[in-house]
């Protein structure tokens, strides 16, 4: 997911960090610790508190201890400004042809930053749920680490796997333009918002007062374009993750929107189709975000998996399609 506003750090009065991986990673936890933990993991340049906070409360309501953080580079993790900021347009033509990419970091050091946050805060196991480029994050975690995952929630997300359909024309262009300049502030929430406009669910679009509200809280806290421009490479670097997914042998959910314009729903059907036994849950309508009109929907679908009651009659890789009242 992408969110061109995020950066430097006003709020740390209510802030945790934990030292992990070399790093200092910002998180913040829900509920009560004695209960069964989610990590939720974040998508390109988005922030903790990108998560919907209805979804966050949800989770707390159904019984789980609920842990976010900021990935490294964004929000009040540490920022890697000892690296340069790459080219992004470049390393994306690299990408065409197969050329091996060098990045400051990959996917899998930021696995590594969420497997060393949860022995930072104590915890030994925990269900992984990530969006985009987190649900890429989380699939690295489930298939390095299967003693420390109970269960896996792909969002929105891919395996790499070259060939997989890219953006649409017009999302790639957004993702590959130059952001404003952070300190014209009307100009980076109109960019922000024209952006989210774009990648969005065009079944549920989220209410302009709230999309505002949202892209200016995200500046208030944190802005890092150069951190942005870093994860994309890593994204690139990581490549196919396919052989990866095989070793996966927790539980195991893939939610892919089928609008989704930035990460085409092929590539949720891919990931599902990589990760022995997964099940995969189309949603008509939804793009590339996690709008209100649809937190509810998700809830019920990740209780039914969290607790191991996802449709225990129907085989694997079965695929739902819900929002226009089908199913197959």
């Amino acid at each position: 997911m992408l969110n061109p506003t995020d950066g430097s750090g006003l709020r740390e009065t209510a802030l945790a960090t934990a030292q992990a991986n070399g790093i200092t990673i910002a998180y913040e936890t829900s509920g009560n610790p004695l209960d069964p933990p989610v990590l939720l993991i974040m998508g390109l340049g988005m922030q903790l508190i990108a998560w919907p906070q209805d979804l966050v409360d949800g989770l707390v309501e159904q019984g789980y201890y609920v842990i976010r953080y900021d990935n490294r580079d964004v929000g009040l993790s540490s920022k890697l400004h000892q690296y340069k900021k790459p080219n992004v347009l470049w390393t994306y033509l690299k990408s065409l042809v197969g050329w091996k990419q060098a990045a400051p970091y990959t996917l899998n050091d930021m696995a590594d930053d969420a497997l060393g946050l949860l022995d930072a805060i104590g915890v030994s196991k925990a269900h992984l749920l990530g969006v985009s480029m987190g649900g890429m994050i989380a699939q690295l975690f489930a298939a390095r680490f299967p003693g420390r995952t109970l269960s896996l929630t792909s969002i929105m997300s891919s395996s790499g796997r070259r060939g997989l359909p890219g953006p649409e024309p017009a999302a790639r262009n957004a993702l590959m333009r130059p952001p404003p300049d952070p300190r014209n502030r009307n100009e980076v929430v109109e960019h922000s918002m024209a952006t989210f406009r774009l990648i969005g669910s065009p079944s549920f679009p989220i209410p302009e007062r709230t999309l505002r509200a949202s892209i200016e809280r995200a500046l208030e806290r944190s802005v890092s374009a150069d951190g942005i421009a870093r994860q994309l490479v890593a994204i690139v670097a990581s490549g196919d993750r396919t052989p990866l997914l095989r070793k996966i042998r927790c539980p195991s959910l893939v939610i892919h929107g089928a609008a989704d314009p930035l990460v085409p729903v092929a590539c949720g059907v891919d990931t599902a189709q990589s990760i022995p036994g997964a099940r995969l849950h189309i949603i008509e309508g939804m793009g590339h975000d996690l709008p209100p009109q649809l937190i509810e929907r998700l809830l019920a679908l990740l209780d039914q998996h969290l607790r191991g009651n996802m449709a225990p009659d129907l085989p694997p890789l079965t695929r739902h399609r819900t929002g226009s009242g089908t199913h197959q």
